[in-house]
């Protein structure tokens, strides 16, 4: 197979992409590609299980710390950043490995969506962009395109405002769903072949419990606090991952610190199961038991052979 093709290691949360990813870039000559929605953050380390200093030492580490925690950041922009890495990784004789468990990036990568041939109308785009800054209006226009368009809505992450806005004016303006218009083809901009982590879904959830009680431990309740002394509130969009907004009640006095935890392992096993589904319904994914003797080589065969 070609060095242009781009490597991809996904799956649930805890179910061991980083050490794999490591030993995969230590053979292959790689250099990784976050596919993590929270690890662009700055300042959220703990919290988002962000790669260690000795882990990103051992190779080449992209898309992480590149945003403030005040700043959004679409899905559409982690595919335009991303896709510069790509290039110039392979511009320098090397191979780029994607590893994440963030779905809707996964899904933006493989499968771009096409914004349409409908025309638009630039005031009733800039209403829905004033709209979309206000607070929750993410949330708000989401779930209007979900009453009027379910099948765009599914596709689309809240944070995605380009492309929620871009659906919301297609309606407006033409009373028929964004799904429903002719579309321009969507290119996928590289070849790609991909891997899930997969293992026994019990001891994935005990691995999680572990895994919260740990970033506790190494500080996480601090980490919170200083992003909420630092001006961080509920609504930043930094603010809504898993581990965070658990521990914003805490901070203002409204539950122990014993059930912000439980509820971030609650949370983090809905996410992984939630993270099943997803990439069961992503195509050409070949899935692998992370606790398998042989588990590497299954996840090499799987990126050189053709999915089927």
């Amino acid at each position: 197979m070609d060095d242009k093709t781009v490597w991809i290691l996904t799956g649930p949360t805890a179910t061991g992409k980083t050490a794999l990813s490591l030993e995969t870039a230590r053979r292959w000559n790689c250099e990784i590609v976050c596919m993590d929605s929270m690890q662009i953050y700055r300042g959220m380390d703990i919290g988002t299980a962000k790669p260690t200093a000795e882990e990103r030492a051992a190779a080449p580490h992209h898309m992480l710390d590149i945003c403030e925690p005040e700043e959004s950041y679409s899905v559409a922009q982690w595919v335009e950043d991303a896709s510069a890495r790509i290039r110039e990784i392979q511009a320098r004789g090397r191979r780029a490995l994607i590893v994440g468990g963030t779905g809707f990036y996964l899904r933006a990568l493989r499968r771009p969506m096409a914004m349409g041939v409908a025309a638009g109308d630039p005031a009733v785009r800039g209403a829905l962009e004033r709209e979309a800054a206000e607070p929750g209006g993410r949330e708000r226009l989401h779930g209007r395109l979900r009453e009027v368009d379910p099948v765009t809505a599914g596709r689309l992450h809240p944070n995605d405002v380009r492309r929620v806005v871009r659906a919301l004016e297609v309606w407006q303006l033409t009373g028929k769903p964004f799904s429903a218009q002719p579309q321009e083809t969507g290119e996928a901009p590289f070849r790609t072949r991909c891997a899930a982590l997969t293992m026994d879904r019990e001891r994935l959830y005990r691995r999680i419990d572990r895994r919260v009680e740990q970033m506790m431990k190494q500080g996480l309740p601090e980490e919170v606090r200083g992003l909420w002394e630092r001006g961080l509130t509920a609504e930043h969009q930094s603010m809504k991952g898993i581990g965070y907004k658990e521990l914003i009640p805490w901070l203002k006095g409204e539950t122990s610190l014993a059930e912000a935890t439980a509820l971030i392992q609650q949370n983090s096993r809905h996410y992984a199961k939630r993270q099943w589904t997803w990439f069961r319904a992503e195509p050409d994914v070949r899935w692998v038991d992370a606790e398998a003797a042989d588990a590497q080589e299954q996840i090499e065969r799987a990126w050189m052979e053709e999915c089927v």
